[in-house]
């Protein structure tokens, strides 16, 4: 049996008389940039989130960019944010020209330890983006009351948690603004490129229209240098029909990640620990083990597809080797780039291919405790 990583065809075939409606529209109106099938997607995925406002760009980085650029972040600022975690959240703050300032995760759920936080805040900070991880929120209150006490922002990376709740909000409603990737392999992900800002500001919405789109609200009339980050026509139309969608197939992914932790229960491995005032939509569903890279090696040759993220943690990449960190500064993400695997994890995965890879996972687990 082969058992992709994510089956993005099977999650797409259905829908492709609907694919077909958005291009045919999107070719009889020539709004191949923004446009009414962008509006409709911001209106919709406002609701979704919880949130007044939805600004579409051209990719998730542009989004976290743009959202900063929104506050007035920039040179001589400093940001908080994990070290466990893509490197688009920490290349969002290079790029306005702050300062990353890293700190460790909790070991449980894999997010922002809002002590490391606190630890971590100087005169020069400004904003804290803690990274909703694999389909989990932060835990937000803690954080959020920390970033009142010291004026500062925060903006929700929630790239990785399309309807993930915390205490009954949407990821995405907590923060001053929040951001989403709609890449492909997201639980939301366009036929391409995507992404967008959300906020219950209308102040900063305006401001973020503005910034995606040259500095205009009016053609050829410009307020200030913004850039060219719009979400084309297509994508704002794919990702709308897709959206109706997306509550039922977190749904399943729920129910997958159900069926990995009951089978795999009492093995050497360990399964991911949802938040009992949380909702986990399992973007990935990541576990610990020992000899990590041998049990993926042995995975592969029985055709399961897995993944790593992330196997090098951002303060020890080369490109922030200027901010001068060490092995051993972030300990809890070294550990865990060390030991975790994500096994497949998508809404059309089966009882039997789950099965088959807890099979695969367990006697893997099996030998190891012979060996011991």
């Amino acid at each position: 049996m082969k058992i992709p990583f994510a089956d993005l065809r099977a999650l797409h075939a259905p829908l492709k008389n609907e694919f077909m409606g958005v291009l045919e529209r999107v070719l009889e109106n020539n709004s191949f940039i923004l446009g009414p099938e962008v509006r409709a997607f911001e209106n919709a995925f406002a609701q979704f989130a919880g949130v007044e406002h939805c600004i579409a760009v051209s990719n998730g980085t542009a989004a976290l960019q743009l959202a900063l650029l929104a506050l007035e972040i920039g040179p001589g600022d400093e940001v908080i944010t994990v070290a466990n975690t893509f490197i688009a959240t920490a290349e969002a703050i290079s790029a306005v020209g702050a300062r990353p300032v890293f700190v460790d995760v909790d070991p449980t759920c894999y997010t922002m330890d809002t002590a490391a936080a606190e630890r971590a805040i100087t005169s020069r900070t400004r904003a804290i983006i803690p990274v909703h991880l694999y389909g989990q929120t932060t835990d937000m209150d803690p954080l959020l009351e920390l970033a009142k006490a010291h004026g500062l922002f925060v903006l929700e990376d929630a790239c990785q948690a399309h309807g993930a709740e915390y205490k009954g909000r949407s990821a995405g409603s907590m923060g001053t603004l929040s951001c989403f990737s709609f890449y492909p392999g997201k639980n939301l992900g366009a036929l391409g490129e995507g992404g967008a800002i959300v906020c219950n500001d209308a102040a900063l919405a305006n401001r973020l229209q503005m910034l995606r789109d040259h500095g205009s609200v009016k053609k050829y009339e410009h307020e200030f240098p913004g850039y060219n980050m719009r979400l084309e026509g297509l994508q704002g139309g794919f990702l709308a029909a897709k959206l109706p969608y997306l509550h039922e197939q977190n749904e399943a992914r729920r129910t997958a990640a159900q069926m990995y932790n009951h089978l795999l229960a009492g093995s050497e491995i360990v399964t991911p620990a949802e938040r009992s005032n949380g909702k986990h939509v399992y973007h990935l569903y990541v576990v610990q083990v020992d000899e990590r890279d041998a049990l993926k090696q042995q995975l592969g040759e029985r055709g399961i597809e897995t993944g790593l993220h992330y196997p090098v943690p951002l303060h020890l990449q080369e490109a922030y080797a200027g901010l001068g960190h060490k092995r051993g500064d972030f300990p809890v993400s070294e550990l865990l780039a060390q030991r975790i695997l994500s096994l497949p994890m998508f809404p059309t995965i089966t009882p039997e291919q789950v099965e088959y890879v807890c099979t695969a996972v367990m006697e893997f687990t099996e030998c190891l405790t012979a060996r011991v």
